[in-house]
């Protein structure tokens, strides 16, 4: 097991990864928490979607039972999928917390993957104004990525995570245990963030993930540990310092922006992570054309995206003006021009670098299909 604290100004919180960590969740439920009421004994709502609840509520109700004071917690399921991260849903979900006398004093578990994290995150921001939450992942994506860093969003018929607040968890519980129902390929799709964590760090991570690629996909636990451990360390240090994403933290985004417009455009077709690896070998190719980066640099990047079992093509052709046009909607865009994450080196990532539509038309043919 390791933990790890997140540090942030005027208090923090603690990251608990490895296998039967849930255990940590009746401690939790009850902690005081920077700004928010005392309460020994909360009313506890667990917001999930129905496949995990088939899987993992069970086991996560017989460990919050006794920190609630009623005869069990709310539960709350959603549809899984991004169709589930929208206004409409959430306005449910106000309701149900109205009808169950939920306080400002409660918690809020959020339990699945980064869909769940994000629209109940959202929803814990903004419910009496902000409520005490704890991630529970059940994804790599979410376990590496999403659950740390207290950023929830909802999407938009006009663009993905358009709608949000920064709202940090008091807490987060990673149980390994969880990612074993995991299909392959959506633990393959949380890999990604974990490449780009690599590729914003250094050569160090990039080389441990080039060693351990095998060991990694057969979830090895001890390396699956480490991953998540060595992401987490990573994320929490620079939300440390940046939690509003006013500058360093937007180096979190390479690859968003065109995998975020893919991902729309593709009406959810793809995993969010197999979005974020296109859009690395998109952010990699504008990188050697502007910010100086090697092409074998790049290559690396691109070489392990494949080797991890990511796409590096579209699955079908999309217009590259429909893209562009669609990234001028990302919340990096400054007087209608798109901002971008560009790589000067492995480990030096330039934030706020301008890319002229016809130059993103141009690289985004690194991906087309059939090449």
């Amino acid at each position: 097991m390791k933990t790890l604290n997140v540090e942030l100004t005027g208090g923090g919180y603690r990251v608990h990864i490895g296998a039967g960590v849930r255990g940590a969740l009746s401690s939790l439920a009850t902690a005081p928490h920077r700004g928010f009421p005392p309460a020994d004994k909360p009313r506890i709502t667990v917001i999930t979607d129905k496949t995990v609840a088939d899987l993992h509520l069970r086991a996560v109700l017989d460990i919050l039972q006794s920190a609630d004071d009623s005869s069990r917690p709310l539960v709350l399921t959603v549809d899984p999928g991004e169709a589930s991260k929208t206004l409409e849903v959430a306005g449910s979900l106000y309701q149900a917390l109205a009808q169950g006398g939920i306080e400002r004093s409660d918690l809020i578990v959020t339990l699945g993957g980064g869909v769940v994290g994000d629209l109940g995150g959202f929803v814990a921001a903004t419910w009496h104004r902000g409520i005490r939450f704890i991630q529970v992942p059940t994804t790599l994506e979410a376990a590496i990525d999403a659950a740390v860093g207290g950023k929830t969003a909802l999407n938009l018929p006009a663009g993905k995570n358009l709608v949000g607040v920064f709202h940090q968890p008091a807490g987060v519980v990673i149980d390994t245990d969880f990612l074993n129902t995991l299909p392959q390929r959506d633990f393959v799709a949380g890999l990604a963030e974990s490449v780009k964590h690599a590729a914003i760090d250094g050569e160090t991570f990039l080389d441990w993930h080039e060693q351990q690629a095998q060991s990694i996909l057969a979830r090895e636990p001890a390396v699956l540990e480490e991953l998540i451990a060595w992401n987490c360390r990573i994320k929490a240090a620079v939300v440390a310092q940046d939690e509003r994403e006013h500058g360093l933290r937007a180096v979190l985004n390479y690859g968003h922006t065109v995998g975020h417009a893919i991902e729309h455009l593709l009406g959810y077709e793809l995993r969010h992570g197999e979005c974020v690896g296109l859009g690395m070998i998109v952010a990699g190719e504008l990188s050697c054309r502007q910010a100086g980066l090697a092409r074998a640099s790049a290559g690396r990047i691109n070489s392990l995206v494949a080797r991890l079992g990511l796409p590096t093509r579209l699955p079908r052709r999309v217009d590259g003006a429909g893209i562009a046009a669609t990234c001028r909607l990302d919340k990096k865009t400054r007087a209608g021009e798109v901002r971008f994450v560009l790589l000067e080196g492995i480990g030096r990532a330039r934030p706020g670098c301008s890319v002229r539509e016809t130059d993103l038309v141009d690289a985004l043919a690194v991906i087309a299909p059939g090449r």
